[in-house]
């Protein structure tokens, strides 16, 4: 694994040197590359002692560098296809308004646009430029895109003021970093079962009851799952995604056949994954032909459908069961009746309200809700990563389960 790692010019750019350390200790190849308001901190002689590579420093020839030549003029574009994660730590309000807006003036954020690689940033600055609302709406852009944002802790600052800005531990900077690597492969030898997408219940050949599903959370669940070391079944309804690499892909349209699907696959499952939004009702009447509008007014009776999940959960074994709980109001008390009645282990719950949770988008707002009273209330942020943490609290009950 190669991560770049970018610093800006900020007194807390010496933590920096430690984090080098720690990835390297997780058998990460470090590329470091230095904004020139960060050399003003610490040296690049630092990070190359620790590193064991050049670091970058300026886009073209620079002071103590050759002169400009097409090599450095496309080091960005080599750089770029050659790592597997960007991560800028620590990152001035600066460099989060350069990236939120597309500005490319240095070599860092022009590695920032070039790479298609999962970025990783560490804001660290004064509380009032943290709070100001030009910053916020800035890392709001950012987890918009995809980017995984570690807040800042709060505490005593280099300024003297108290309050957020404090560069996050390198702890918990490094568990982002292999979260967005999937490097943690705590699920090898494990089966996943994951429902994904929205199911369709026929009226008549040309129209059916359905919901505005996209798939995206179950995908990402499911490539979360396989870049853990799993091997994943991935049950979906019609979307229009692809499906993740490595995963075991049953394409199913109706409640029916994703209840046959998930019932074949469940039994071989350690950790079986609700996250389809299964239709709750069909057509009691399907009509074998068109149904035509000078017949007048009609009526639709309708008919609950199986509850996939609530099976799973009565017929209990090893597995752990997660459910998704999307709701409009009274998200979290929605969820918690989910999670009793349904008998799961784990219940994610998200108000589809809400400005970047809802459907067709990248990142979801939740709040996760365990058998064991745990509360987990994330921001907004990716769906890959609320995948992550949705694991990770599998793996905590497991591992909870398992010393008991």
């Amino acid at each position: 694994m190669k991560v770049a790692l970018g610093v800006t010019g900020c007194i807390a750019a010496y933590k920096a040197a430690e984090l080098v350390r720690r990835l390297q200790q997780e058998g990460i190849e470090v590329r470091v590359i230095m904004t020139r308001h960060a050399r003003e901190f610490v040296t690049p002689l630092t990070f190359a002692a620790l590193s064991g590579q050049k670091v970058i420093t300026e886009m073209f020839g620079g002071a103590g560098r050759e002169p400009a030549n097409i090599e450095s003029a496309i080091e960005h574009i080599a750089v770029a296809t050659e790592i597997d994660a960007l991560v800028i730590a620590p990152a001035t309000a600066d460099i989060l308004g350069k990236l939120a807006h597309g500005i490319a003036d240095d070599f860092l954020t022009t590695l920032y646009l070039a790479s298609k690689a999962p970025v990783v940033v560490a804001p660290a600055m004064n509380v009032n430029m943290w709070e100001h609302p030009t910053v916020q709406a800035n890392v709001a852009r950012l987890r918009e895109q995809g980017v995984r944002v570690v807040e800042p802790d709060a505490g005593y600052l280099a300024c003297g003021m108290t309050g957020p800005g404090r560069l996050a531990a390198e702890e918990t900077i490094l568990a982002a970093v292999l979260q967005v690597l999937g490097s943690k492969r705590d699920l090898v030898g494990e089966t996943v079962v994951v429902t994904a997408g929205p199911t369709c219940e026929d009226i008549d050949p040309i129209r059916y009851v359905t919901n505005r599903s996209s798939g995206r959370m179950g995908y990402a669940v499911a490539e979360a799952a396989a870049r853990r070391g799993a091997q994943v079944v991935l049950v979906s309804g019609p979307t229009a995604l692809t499906p993740p690499p490595g995963v075991e892909f049953v394409s199913v349209r109706t409640t029916a056949e994703m209840r046959a699907a998930v019932e074949a696959h469940a039994p071989g499952a350690s950790i079986v994954v609700g996250a389809a939004a299964v239709a709750d009702f069909r057509p009691k009447k399907v009509f074998r032909e068109k149904i035509r509008r000078g017949r007048g007014k009609w009526e639709l009776a309708l008919e609950p459908t199986t509850d996939i999940l609530k099976g799973l959960g009565e017929a209990r074994n090893h597995r752990v069961l997660v459910g998704f709980a999307a709701e409009t109001e009274d998200a979290v008390k929605n969820a918690r009746v989910k999670l009793r009645d349904k008998k799961l282990d784990v219940v994610v719950a998200n108000d589809v309200t809400q400005a970047g949770a809802g459907f067709d988008v990248d990142t979801n707002i939740v709040t996760i809700i365990t058998r064991d009273g745990q509360t987990i209330e994330l921001p907004k942020m990716s769906k890959l990563a609320v995948a992550h943490r949705v694991l990770d609290e599998v793996q905590r009950l497991r591992a909870a389960r398992g010393a008991s």
